[in-house]
């Protein structure tokens, strides 16, 4: 396997955990400014039933996929920092990545057009803003290679 792909599929899989890992400290840094997303939205009380019944499973399937992700990435750094590495194991745990990596994205996109159709016009822009204002920066393998 080229050195640049496995890099690259490296950085890939580290900025979707840095996304979830940001996530979630945004959402504890900002848990006494933030009324949370039924607050912001500013959601009816059917509205708010409707969401928090449509989060529940999405929620769950995203934590045991995020789990199984870092599995792979385990694997993956130890397998390519074996005392002889193998490329036919480092390109099976790069492909589990990636295939977990397109469950997560198609989870998270059924979650949003769920979410989409509960929500009026104005929710909805109120979403997508909240949605784009979320950082997206270097990954973690790419800040330690700044230094």
């Amino acid at each position: 396997m080229k050195p640049q792909l496995l890099r690259m599929v490296l950085i890939f899989s580290l900025l979707i955990n840095a996304g979830v890992l940001g996530a979630a400290a945004y959402r504890g840094l900002m848990a006494d400014n933030f009324p949370g997303l039924p607050g912001h939205l500013g959601l009816s009380p059917a509205q708010t039933q409707q969401w928090h019944a449509t989060e529940q499973d999405f929620l769950a399937q995203l934590a045991a996929g995020t789990q199984a992700i870092e599995t792979h990435r385990v694997r993956l750094i130890e397998a390519i920092f074996a005392e002889v590495p193998d490329p036919a194991r480092i390109d099976a745990e790069r492909l589990a990545i990636a295939r977990l990596q397109d469950v997560q994205q198609q989870r998270v996109i059924e979650q949003l057009l769920k979410e989409r159709a509960l929500l009026d016009a104005a929710q909805r822009d109120r979403l997508a803003a909240l949605l784009l204002a979320q950082p997206a920066g270097p990954s973690g393998v790419e800040r330690l290679h700044r230094d």
